[in-house]
């Protein structure tokens, strides 16, 4: 049988090479070439099944080969395999059928991260800390993420029962077994959307899935119907794009009709198209905030470009990613699909923001940015200069936060999610969402919380100690100075036990957004990190000052 699929493989290899080869003849020298190469791989394919040492995985050692042709181009072309027709739809549509929570691995289980508000998971009575033991009786202990999400999705209506590990309030587990069935599960565009202050609504666009548009419109329309809102805030930071048609009906929103959102132009020139709003805006007139970083991409960046470009509102951040490519999905044979990057887009100021040209690769395969000397200017509605060739460049530049290397290995070793979890345990009910706060009793909860727990990591200094060690043994020196490094690093492992007191700020910001979402989900974090937000906080004070938001607009008039 194996042998059969093979020779069949081989057969439509040398058909589309034959078939090539005729048309080459009344075409151009490339079409022979595609010809000549495609024989050259099936004879190749041939030799390699007739005399490898072992069996060869037909499905394998093709994936193998497309996946490295497609990536000698860019990453953003790729083969869908029939197996991969799931998550490709749910990453266009946000839909997808399961109990809808994420989970991650802690230790030898895959535990619930957090269960989606409202989902099968949520009212079928998990909670984010459950550690799965099985799924319908099989056993999932020391499995990996994809198995147990597998074992999780499903038809919609379908039963499921999982047994789960639960900690309880005096610090032991507990198992417990729970039965639901699966739902078609919808990942909202919109992560949130509230009022900030009363007068400022605040929408958090977390991707471009089919219906994001419909989404913001209806967001934008409930909070104004409600309130008075003197400004609007777009958070499109860490988004990285999706769908083109929703990111021009998210721009159309907040400008007026037959305004040029984005144009396309690739190699088929009957596919470019220039795309204007074709619908009234919603919203025209009301301040605008747009906030970006390095994570918003693609789609991310036609809105907040096209925002900018027109002069309808003002960016503020961080240089967005810089991916001003198109996708179009194209169908292959046996229900596969081939996405391919088709064209370049441009925003309405003509630029187009794609930050590498990945059509000139260095000679080890390298792929390099845009230098700021080759970039163009262009000029936005009413005049203001910006650039092309490196993503969009924010009005109001922001530094970016990072957090200290205590917070970051506290978060990657889940030992904020360990406290967060134990802390609900403990407390069935905290204050109203925006409302609760932590103390300093729960800091010294937290303190010895971690006092047994494992969160070792390294400073900067640390590694200059041990380069500097290397480099000294290198160069025969280290006798001489390896009694001063051994004092030094011992004085810096004695200050870093302070640093949890040195960061408790940070430290306690992390915690509160961690157990606010296990009792309010996601907008429970959302809100809580409002609280240490300094670019929305920024973003804010400039809607307030409308002179200062004028003249980011319009700097000529001023």
């Amino acid at each position: 049988m194996k042998k059969r699929i093979l020779k069949t493989i081989v057969s439509i290899f040398f058909g589309g090479a034959l078939m090539l080869g005729i048309y080459s003849f009344s075409k151009t020298d490339n079409y022979f070439e595609i010809a000549k190469n495609m024989d050259i791989f099936s004879t190749l394919y041939k030799e390699l099944n007739t005399y490898y040492v072992d069996d060869i995985q037909p499905g394998t050692i093709m994936k193998t080969g497309i996946d490295a042709m497609l990536e000698s181009l860019d990453p953003y072309t790729s083969y869908i395999s029939e197996t991969e027709m799931d998550e490709f739809r749910f990453q266009t549509t946000g839909k997808y059928g399961g109990i809808g929570a994420i989970i991650g691995k802690i230790g030898e289980y895959i535990v619930i991260m957090e269960p989606y508000e409202n989902g099968p998971a949520q009212k079928g009575g998990l909670l984010a800390g459950d550690k799965i033991i099985s799924v319908d009786d099989v056993s999932l202990k020391s499995k990996n993420s994809d198995e147990v999400s597998k074992a999780l999705k499903g038809q919609p209506n379908t039963l499921v029962a999982i047994k789960v590990f639960r900690m309880g309030s005096d610090g032991t587990e507990k198992e417990l077994l729970f039965k639901f069935n699966r739902e078609e599960i919808h990942v909202s565009s919109v992560s949130y959307y509230g009022m900030i202050n009363n007068d400022i609504a605040y929408i958090q666009l977390e991707h471009f899935t089919l219906g994001a548009a419909k989404e913001v419109k209806e967001a934008i329309e409930l909070l104004e119907a409600k309130n008075k809102v003197k400004g609007i805030v777009l958070d499109l930071r860490e988004n990285p794009g999706g769908l083109l048609n929703e990111a021009i009906d998210v721009s159309n929103i907040f400008v007026e009709k037959g305004e040029e959102i984005v144009s396309t132009k690739g190699k088929v020139e009957e596919w470019d198209k220039v795309y204007k709003s074709i619908n009234n805006a919603v919203d025209k007139e009301t301040p605008l905030l747009v906030l970006t970083n390095s994570g918003s991409a693609s789609a991310s960046e036609i809105v907040a470009g096209s925002i900018q470009d027109l002069d309808r509102g003002i960016v503020l951040g961080q240089r967005t990613y810089g991916k001003g490519l198109v996708q179009t999905t194209r169908p292959l044979s046996y229900n596969t699909k081939l996405k391919v990057t088709t064209a370049k887009y441009y925003i309405p100021s003509g630029r187009c923001i794609q930050a590498i040209n990945y059509a000139e690769k260095g000679p080890n395969g390298e792929v390099k940015k845009i230098p700021d000397s080759l970039k163009t200017a262009f000029k936005t509605k009413s005049g203001r200069t910006v650039y092309d060739g490196g993503g969009i460049d924010p009005d109001v530049k922001m530094e970016p936060e990072y957090l200290s290397q205590i917070s970051v290995s506290l978060l990657t070793k889940n030992i904020i999610f360990g406290f967060a979890t134990q802390y609900r345990a403990k407390h069935k009910n905290i204050a109203p969402i925006g409302e609760f706060k932590l103390t300093d009793v729960d800091f010294d909860d937290f303190v010895k919380y971690i006092a047994d727990k494992d969160y070792i990591y390294s400073t900067q200094s640390e590694k200059l100690i041990d380069q500097l060690r290397k480099e000294a043994e290198e160069e025969n020196y280290l006798d001489a100075i390896k009694e001063d490094l051994s004092i030094l690093k011992k004085k810096i492992d004695s200050d870093k036990q302070k640093d949890v007191f040195k960061q408790k700020e940070e430290i306690m910001g992390l915690l509160l957004e961690e157990i606010a979402e296990k009792y309010y989900y996601k907008k429970g974090r959302i809100v809580a990190s409002f609280n240490h937000d300094t670019e929305l906080k920024k973003g804010i004070e400039i809607i307030r000052n409308s002179e200062q938001y004028k003249a980011l607009l319009n700097p000529a008039k001023q």
